[in-house]
């Protein structure tokens, strides 16, 4: 069973939430003018054992990387905004794809402008602790934050 991505966009001219799920209903096949991608996984083709685990350690790393190739040192630009939110989440799946576990990912990311107005976000999962996991990273510099969840269910 291949992978597939939707996305869906909402925001306003201070935030822009993007979301990408991912099922195992058909091929991924994404492209903009900085990054290409096709990829088919079978499930099938997944390992067993230890491999599985969702280890929140190397997916804020991947998070870290991922956001710091999008945005980098650059500066809030509204125009930017869902470019920069469609890369981030793209990146993110790419790569955590690439570790080849059996897991079904969402990956949100907000991004907003640092102007004073406050931000609160929480989420519930009705999982099974053992296999299932999340991990959120909150990335900011001087003109604003980005913070990128994501969440991995075992198949």
């Amino acid at each position: 069973m291949p992978l597939v991505i939707r996305s869906t966009s909402v925001g306003t001219s201070r935030e822009n939430l993007r979301w990408f799920v991912v099922n195992d209903t058909a091929q991924t096949s994404w492209s903009n003018k900085y990054f290409t991608s096709t990829q088919t996984t079978r499930m099938d083709e997944f390992q067993t054992g230890e491999d599985t685990a969702f280890v929140v350690d190397e997916v804020t790393t991947i998070i870290k990387e991922s956001i710091e190739g999008a945005i980098g040192g650059n500066s809030y630009q509204h125009n930017k905004v869902n470019q920069w939110t469609s890369n981030v989440v793209e990146q993110c799946l790419n790569q955590l794809t690439k570790l080849g576990k059996p897991f079904k990912y969402i990956v949100t990311c907000v991004i907003m402008q640092k102007n004073g107005a406050g931000l609160h976000t929480a989420s519930s999962c009705f999982w099974d602790n053992s296999t299932d996991g999340s991990c959120t990273v909150r990335w900011e510099n001087k003109t604003m934050y980005c913070i990128v969840s994501v969440f991995g269910l075992t198949i």
